[in-house]
């Protein structure tokens, strides 16, 4: 009877001892841990350090070209259309380098005659490098249009003053660049550099609109002409 009352004793001591184990892991299993919320936001920064840059230095020279050769700011249509019937602007047509926006107004496929020769090249270059066509998707604006432009779209230059949109006096033009690829961007930005390097062209690629813009100075068609020369000459000579 002692012997038993020992066992049993222990037997009690033993059972006690795992029902206390088993109650506390379960009360540490059931218990949900609290996670403390981030309160940090993680931004990601862009970083934007394109090969054609814009400035402020670059619309003023813009302006200063627009100036030198006595161009008007185009007002309205009434000015558009005289220039136009004129030839002082010349139309830009499709072909298969260059193609030209379907929503661009037909009295908007106007540009200077320089401004042209150069649509020609790079579209005919590109064309060559690649077999596909440069789409163009704005050329001459009247201060009419600007202003419209400048309620909705605050990126866009302004209608007056020393930075206007060399739009409004038809030397420029802004290339799509959605359909590009990365190789084709590359490409055309170091054509479009060595120029401007030349100062021949001032250009910027846009950052919150998928486009190009390029001023064209009316030296390129001077420039042209005599690469033409050289070229001709370098091939009379084989």
């Amino acid at each position: 009877m002692r012997l038993s009352s020992r066992f049993f004793g222990l037997f009690s001591l033993i059972l006690l001892c795992v029902v206390a184990s088993t109650n506390l892991f379960a009360l540490h299993s059931n218990t949900p841990v609290k996670r403390q919320k981030a309160t940090r936001h993680h931004v990601r920064h862009v970083y934007w350090n394109p090969v054609l840059k814009g400035s402020h230095e670059s619309m003023i020279r813009q302006n200063e070209v627009i100036d030198e050769l006595q161009l008007p700011r185009i007002a309205n249509e009434e000015e558009l259309l005289s220039l136009e019937v004129r030839e002082e602007l010349v139309p830009v047509s499709d072909s298969r380098a260059l193609r030209v926006s379907p929503r661009l107004d037909v009295t908007r496929r106007y540009c200077r005659r320089w401004t042209r020769q150069f649509l020609e090249d790079i579209s005919e270059a590109y064309y060559h490098q690649f077999n596909e066509p440069l789409w163009v998707t704005s050329l001459v604006r009247t201060v009419e249009q600007q202003h419209r432009l400048r309620r909705y779209n605050k990126n866009a230059a302004p209608a007056d003053g020393d930075i206007t949109s060399s739009h409004l006096a038809g030397i420029a033009v802004d290339f799509g660049k959605s359909p590009m690829l990365p190789r084709e961007r590359r490409w055309f930005d170091q054509y479009v550099l060595e120029l401007q390097q030349q100062g021949l062209v001032e250009a910027a690629e846009e950052r919150r609109q998928a486009c190009y813009h390029i001023m064209v100075s009316d030296k390129y068609e001077e420039w042209a002409a005599s690469r033409k020369l050289v070229t001709a000459g370098a091939q009379g000579t084989h």
